[in-house]
């Protein structure tokens, strides 16, 4: 991938129970023509499942829509202690309930054949988007549920998609992301 290093800057717009999320973002340095932002549903290993979304680069900016759908039957997991693998969570790992979820993970590619898809010979570079220290996480889960774990991890979650700033330290902060948050995201090869 030809990529040369940029900074992307995302803001989430809206957030909610039941609502997609809305991502605005531009991006510092240049980039090719081809390259698109998009957000993958992710294995609970980090690999990516299903393009949820994705949008081109335009003059520098792109705003990413994640829908308000369910991801796929096949994209999501059953919730266990032993699966959470996100940004802070250390064991023991406490969840409140039974659910089904799906992390979504930021990458950018190269749209070689510009069909506005990712295809299996376009690789993939998976991007962390970050406030300050802290990191942006983004999971659906098909009912309300909460995720404690060590160092004071406790993230609630309602049915829908959901976007958490996690800022890792002697402790674990969990807060929601709001509105005017910004975030951003390095990329260097």
């Amino acid at each position: 991938m030809n990529l040369r290093p940029f900074l992307i800057t995302l803001s989430v717009l809206s957030a909610g129970q039941g609502l997609g999320l809305t991502i605005r973002g531009s991006v510092e340095g240049s980039g090719p023509a081809d390259t698109r932002v998009a957000g993958f549903v992710v294995s609970p290993f980090g690999q990516a499942v299903e393009e949820v979304t994705s949008v081109p680069l335009e003059n520098g900016r792109f705003v990413l829509e994640i829908p308000t759908a369910a991801p796929t039957a096949r994209a999501q997991v059953d919730l266990t202690p032993q699966n959470v693998t996100w940004p802070g969570v250390i064991d023991p790992v406490q969840v409140s309930g039974q659910a089904r979820v799906a992390e979504l993970k930021f990458f950018v590619y190269r749209d070689a054949n510009n069909n506005g898809r990712r295809d299996d010979n376009e690789p993939l570079r998976d991007v962390l988007p970050s406030v300050g220290r802290a990191t942006l996480f983004v999971a659906w889960v098909n009912t309300d549920v909460t995720v404690k774990a060590s160092k004071g991890y406790a993230a609630t979650l309602k049915r829908g998609w959901n976007a958490l700033i996690v800022d890792v330290g002697r402790a674990v902060a969990v807060q929601p992301f709001s509105d005017s948050t910004t975030v951003t995201v390095r990329l260097t090869r």
